[in-house]
């Protein structure tokens, strides 16, 4: 996790949001630390704003929540609209790794699928221990570099042009060579 000096205001957007979703549960600090695997701590930090999530930690919220990382994201964004611009679709980056998360069509009331064009870095390496949602749909199209990823125990190397489908149930990984990035597209049904 990355202190925020200066938080933006999507970072206190995100902030107020995550102590919303644990207050409308009605969850203590220590309830949502034994659900997520999150420290109290980390938690509280989180929801004061003084620091920005990594994706792992996202991860495992959504996780609890019963959320997509991108569903989350959209709920501290502008409201949706049926064209999205270029310069209006959010970017998140994971400040541990580097991953950068564009949301093309983020999600939206009445759409049931959601695009993103991700990119990890070179020797990134992120594991996500569950699904946000047990069995979602994923078709992961890699454009360029070369990318390992693993579902459920399943590994599958993937180079450009290639398409990994998949429902996720359990525990993902994603992790690039150190020689080389990744940039994919990601369409979650």
């Amino acid at each position: 996790m990355e202190t925020i000096d200066t938080a933006s205001e999507s970072d206190r957007r995100l902030a107020q949001r995550l102590r919303e979703l644990r207050a409308e549960r009605r969850w203590s600090l220590d309830e949502l630390a034994t659900l997520s695997g999150v420290s109290r701590a980390t938690l509280s930090r989180l929801e004061n704003g003084e620091v920005s999530p990594t994706a792992h930690v996202l991860g495992r919220l959504c996780a609890a929540y019963g959320l997509t990382m991108s569903r989350l994201l959209a709920q501290v964004e502008a409201a949706a609209t049926a064209l999205v611009p270029a310069a209006a679709q959010p970017v998140w980056t994971d400040p541990e790794t580097g991953f950068r998360r564009r949301s093309v069509s983020p999600p939206a009331p009445g759409f049931a699928c959601e695009l993103l064009a991700c990119a990890l870095p070179a020797g990134a390496h992120i594991t996500y221990d569950a699904a946000p949602q047990p069995g979602l749909e994923h078709h992961l199209y890699l454009q360029a570099g070369a990318l390992e990823v693993t579902i459920d125990g399943s590994r599958h190397r993937l180079a450009p042009g290639d398409c990994l489908r998949y429902h996720l149930y359990g525990a993902s990984e994603f992790r690039t060579s150190k020689a080389r990035g990744a940039k994919y597209l990601l369409a979650i049904h």
